[in-house]
């Protein structure tokens, strides 16, 4: 059964009701300030008087242990890492995600489909494959996409693991024997990707290329208009002296 409130098809045992919370995504490659962002703004809107709860890739509790030990050899087949992905979102969907719109809660995604997609598809799956594999998705409020150059995300990789990532370097594709190189061939593929997507599913670009605080003012500012209000940025630079919705 086909429902406006997702991308095709609706999920089995989703409520006929209205889901009266808002779903914000924040897409972006690894390195690009998510996870910081989707802490600075659930702050924020906690703040604010509205009830959170984020959520992310790899969090169910039915699979993502699997999905970390399929990994750890470097050895998962790009079809079977879609299908775990899928089973791992739609059983937050189900779970987490839809009962917490449901609810009137703020629902923060840190990645969301989009990269899941992208994933499938530099990994030879076709763009309608991967839509049709996610086509249950609960549709966004918004979609925030933050927008890093490749040097950044290295820069920002190595400082936070200390070393580049097997899967996030697309590794398993075999683009390169250099790690390094890999890693820009990789971004490259999944920019591409994205950049086919920000039209077809509304992305918001942020620059992320500065400082967190500076991203965060922009964030707010496409954010605030959710909730009926106007947002009106103080002259501080800092988080903490960010004025909220006015």
């Amino acid at each position: 059964m086909t429902d406006d409130r997702t991308y095709g098809t609706r999920l089995p045992g989703m409520p006929r009701e209205p889901l009266v919370g808002k779903l914000i995504v924040v897409e972006g490659a690894d390195g690009s300030g998510r996870t910081t962002e989707v802490a600075l703004l659930r702050e924020w809107l906690e703040v604010e008087g509205h009830a959170v709860v984020d959520t992310g890739l790899r969090r169910s509790d039915l699979v993502s242990g699997e999905i970390d030990r399929a990994k750890q050899g470097h050895t998962l087949a790009s079809t079977t890492m879609a299908l775990l992905y899928a089973a791992d979102f739609a059983d937050q969907l189900e779970n987490k995600i839809v009962p917490a719109l449901a609810a009137g809660s703020t629902v923060l995604a840190d990645r969301y489909i989009y990269t899941l997609m992208a994933r499938a598809a530099v990994r030879g799956a076709s763009r309608d494959y991967a839509r049709r594999l996610y086509q249950f998705a609960v549709r966004p409020d918004l979609i925030v996409f933050l927008d890093a150059r490749p040097e950044i995300l290295l820069h920002r990789s190595i400082g936070k693991y200390g070393s580049l990532d097997y899967w996030e370097s697309g590794m398993d594709l075999c683009l390169s024997r250099d790690l390094f190189e890999s890693f820009f061939l990789y971004q490259d593929l999944l920019s591409k990707e994205f950049d086919w997507m920000r039209s077809k599913y509304g992305f918001k670009n942020v620059d992320a290329n500065r400082m967190p605080e500076q991203v965060h003012v922009d964030v707010q500012r496409l954010v605030a208009p959710l909730y009926g209000k106007r947002f009106v940025p103080s002259p501080a630079t800092t988080p903490a002296g960010v004025r909220g919705p006015g």
